[in-house]
């Protein structure tokens, strides 16, 4: 194969002569200098943080995708599913991944659940932590949610972290926010990465502790444009991830988005290149080829290195993309779930009003950010009950425990949220990380149990009604996934996305990614899970009343 070989090292381009053998780089030659008529070749993409599972998609599925963005590899959080499945699910996850020509490094959740304060589909304990990490399927110990238990030194989380430095293998971090003194200590116990950053001060900081910086541009958290600066002046701590990626935003792109938007705002070619394809492979020790002889036939072949465009995709030797067409072939996948959880009511989401309670704490959501804001506003009160209030935007949230139907299981968890902007109907999804229960926003009690109930009844997918109106895509698999193919599931979602936005009224950029993260406690600062509203930054439930 003669191309122009970008050769991210020794940052040098010329024209080359790669030769390839069974699955492996035998030879390159070098035959002139860099040659404008041929094509560049270079390292794949590796994708350093993502959780396969918020793209809808199996593995399988996923790389079916990924592969004609210039993506050979991903380092694969699998927490979702393990919040749903336990251990049974990350296996699920690896095995599925291994069906396909494609890179996948799965980690070992470290948080599941991921707080004491909602309930869980399963449990990992320290014990099954250590027999993940003692598999050679296993690359890393996957994002430490849990900062307070590692300052506190939990016993549980110190046993975590000390069986992923007895096998020598990363430690990833997860800590929004975490600043000073506390996060020179949370770094201290051997973390070396953070995706969670939003601002450029807390990032340079963190970097000084001798964390690497993720820079995260997801379906919902978008933190590019804040951290971006970072990769001239830190070219060897930096990479870039998607963290969570719903599945039309797949289809449009993936890592190599990054790389474009990083080369059209003038920033450093090798730099961009660095942070994109090799930092996560040498960070992470993945088993990815760099284009140098004895390697993996791991690259990637683009039109020139301006435009960026993505000619094929080579994993192991073999050719896996082509101009936009995807060869890795379309499978089916088994169906594991966990989802008992019996039909709702319209009564069952009212909220009777408190005595005295004339104000309520709202979750206001930040588009395009995790965290959120507290809000407080007067109570909209009617026949006795708090209602939501449209003029100002205050929807009612809930939440299903989705994993038993008895009645010791609970009433649904009932609160209030604004900025997502619905004016009729509601959505729903059985996607709410992380323990992923049933999480719904809606108008009224009748649309809300209606959504809720289309949910339950395919026992896991996204719902929305409204407008005479109802869509489901279900997702059979945990609840989280379906294994159907991707461009049909795009299509699918892109659909009830819009049904959302243009019927619904939401002005959110992707309002089911957003409302996944509405249940995620340890982003601060308030959050709803199905036992009650959540203040994450003192990380403890919220007063009754105000």
């Amino acid at each position: 194969m003669k191309a122009n070989l970008v050769n991210i090292f020794e940052k040098i381009i010329h024209e080359a002569e790669i030769h390839i053998t069974g699955k492996h780089i035998s030879k390159i030659e070098v035959t002139g200098p860099e040659n404008p008529a041929l094509p560049y070749i270079l390292p794949g993409f590796t994708d350093a943080h993502v959780h396969v599972e918020s793209s809808m998609l199996t593995p399988a599925q996923f790389a079916r995708l990924a592969v004609v963005h210039g993506t050979i590899a991903t380092v694969s959080d699998p927490h979702e599913i393990a919040n749903v499945l336990g251990v049974e699910g990350v296996h699920f996850m690896i095995e599925d991944g291994k069906r396909v020509p494609f890179k996948f490094c799965f980690g070992a959740p470290s948080c599941v659940p991921a707080t004491v304060f909602e309930t869980a589909g399963a449990t990992v304990d320290a014990e099954q932590v250590g027999q993940l990490l003692a598999s050679d399927d296993i690359g890393y110990l996957a994002e430490v949610m849990n900062f307070p238990g590692v300052l506190n030194e939990d016993p549980d989380m110190t046993a975590k972290l000390n069986w992923a430095k007895h096998f020598n293998k990363v430690i990833d971090g997860h800590a929004p926010g975490l600043r000073g003194a506390a996060a020179k200590q949370y770094a201290g116990y051997g973390i070396s990465t953070d995706h969670e950053c939003f601002t450029y001060a807390e990032a340079r900081e963190k970097i000084d502790y001798g964390v690497k910086i993720l820079i995260r541009e997801g379906s919902a958290a978008r933190n590019f444009d804040a951290l971006i600066p970072l990769v001239d002046e830190f070219p060897d701590r930096v990479m870039f991830c998607s963290d969570d990626k719903h599945p039309d935003n797949l289809v449009e792109g993936h890592i190599n988005v990054l790389v474009k938007r990083a080369l059209a705002l003038g920033y450093d070619l090798w730099n961009v290149l660095q942070a994109a394809c090799i930092n996560p492979v040498i960070h992470y020790s993945l088993n990815v080829g760099l284009l140098r002889e004895g390697d993996a036939a791991d690259f990637i072949v683009v039109d020139n290195t301006s435009s960026f465009n993505i000619l094929e995709t080579w994993i192991d030797g073999g050719l896996v993309a082509k101009r936009g067409a995807s060869f890795i072939t379309d499978l089916r996948s088994e169906h594991p779930n966990h989802f008992a959880c019996g039909l709702k009511t319209a009564a069952d989401f009212k909220y009777p009003v408190k005595k005295s309670e004339t104000q309520i704490r709202v979750i206001e959501t930040l588009d395009g950010q995790l965290v959120t804001n507290e809000w407080i506003t007067d109570a909209k009160i009617i026949h006795g009950a708090i209602v939501p209030d449209l003029d100002k935007d205050v929807l009612k949230i809930v939440v299903v425990n989705r994993y038993s139907a008895a009645p010791m299981a609970g009433r649904p968890a009932v609160a209030f949220i604004r900025n997502f902007g619905l004016k009729q109907g509601a959505l729903a999804s059985s996607v709410a990380h992380d323990s992923h229960n049933i999480i719904a926003i809606g108008c009224d009690d009748e649309s809300i149990a209606r959504a809720v109930n289309l949910i339950i009844g395919a026992k896991g997918g996204v719902s929305a009604v409204g407008g005479g109106e109802e869509h489901l895509l279900e997702l059979p698999i945990a609840g989280l996934m379906t294994d159907q193919d991707g461009y049909q599931v795009a299509e699918s979602y892109i659909k009830v996305d819009h049904f959302v936005k243009e019927v619904l009224g939401s002005t959110l950029k992707s309002p089911f990614m957003s409302l996944s993260f509405m249940a995620l406690l340890v982003i601060p600062s308030l959050k709803l899970s199905d036992k009650g509203l959540f203040d994450g930054e003192n990380f403890k439930f919220t007063m009754p009343s105000l």
